[in-house]
């Protein structure tokens, strides 16, 4: 298995168990986590990654049903690889589709940088799902 592909394979894996330690062992110590759409805070460091998305998966009224890996590109720089994904996040009984692209810079084995870009709407709806169960979710 390629690095790139246990790297792929282990992040989805810990999307799927909602395991921020899984993620977080994912990345360099000195790592960069960005989010360019929806306006939140880059996470600086493995440690941070690890804390934030376990403050962001606790808070979430969501359990992860499914990680697809819908395409995975490669190109001229053999460090960075983009990941196209849909995760569907099941609240209740509505089932939400959550789109998004990773672009992940790869160095000796682990992620050293991720921009982020998900869905802002779709998450919206996951964190308001348990309070609004009456709108249609895909």
């Amino acid at each position: 298995m390629s690095t790139i592909e246990k790297i792929v394979t282990g992040y989805h894996a810990a999307m799927l168990a909602k395991s921020a330690d899984a993620l977080a062992d994912l990345y360099a110590e000195d790592a960069e986590h960005e989010f360019p759409f929806g306006g939140m805070p880059a996470y600086q460091g493995r440690e941070q990654v690890r804390a934030g998305y376990r403050a962001a998966w606790d808070a979430s009224p969501g359990r992860v049903a499914e990680v697809r890996r819908v395409a995975v590109h490669t190109g001229d720089d053999p460090e960075v690889v983009v990941v196209e994904q849909e995760t569907d996040v099941v609240v209740g009984d509505r089932r939400i589709t959550v789109p998004g692209v990773i672009v992940l810079r790869i160095k000796d084995g682990v992620i050293v940088h991720n921009r982020d870009y998900l869905d802002v709407s779709a998450v919206a709806r996951v964190l308001t799902s348990d309070q609004d169960a009456g709108e249609g979710g895909r």
